[in-house]
């Protein structure tokens, strides 16, 4: 049985600690301020998890994340997205697409290595990771740079 699922994630940049590198797809984008929140706030990786979580019905952003961010101090969202990838019973990921909207960065010099980090992350050839950026025309506050909001759509087969 093929199943699917929507995951969303946003932030607003940084404005107090200006030294928070921005992270996206789990590689750091140079030159960009940081996304506010008490992890990394990558949202790519935070898209990725909620989608998970449509999928195994866990949900990892909020009760877990944060204690494994406040409690254990880890920030990494690579670790919250292992913990989602846990949670899937006899359910294979064969493909995931990826929204992001931002004013700035202009991120398509960073599409590709994206694509090559999150394929690793979730064990999938890179042919299977699409990943497209929009300004959004400017419409809503990640479209006027206030922040970045990533949409995903993952595909699954369930294995009995």
């Amino acid at each position: 049985m093929y199943i699917s699922s929507i995951g969303q994630d946003s932030h607003r940049f940084e404005t107090e600690d200006v030294s928070k590198p921005l992270i996206l797809g789990a590689i750091k984008i140079p030159q960009s301020p940081g996304l506010s929140g008490n992890s990394d706030a990558d949202v790519v990786l935070h898209a990725i998890t909620n989608a998970i979580s449509g999928i195994s019905g866990v949900n990892i952003l909020g009760k877990v994340s944060d204690d494994l961010c406040l409690k254990e101090g880890i920030k990494d969202s690579k670790v919250y997205l292992q913990k989602a990838l846990q949670t899937l019973e006899n359910t294979i990921i064969n493909h995931v697409s990826i929204s992001i909207e931002c004013k700035k960065p202009k991120l398509s010099d960073h599409i590709s290595e994206m694509k090559k980090s999150v394929a690793q992350l979730l064990s999938l050839p890179v042919s299977s990771v699409g990943i497209t950026a929009t300004t959004g025309e400017g419409l809503t506050g990640f479209g006027k740079g206030e922040g970045i909001q990533a949409l995903v759509i993952l595909s699954a087969q369930k294995c009995s």
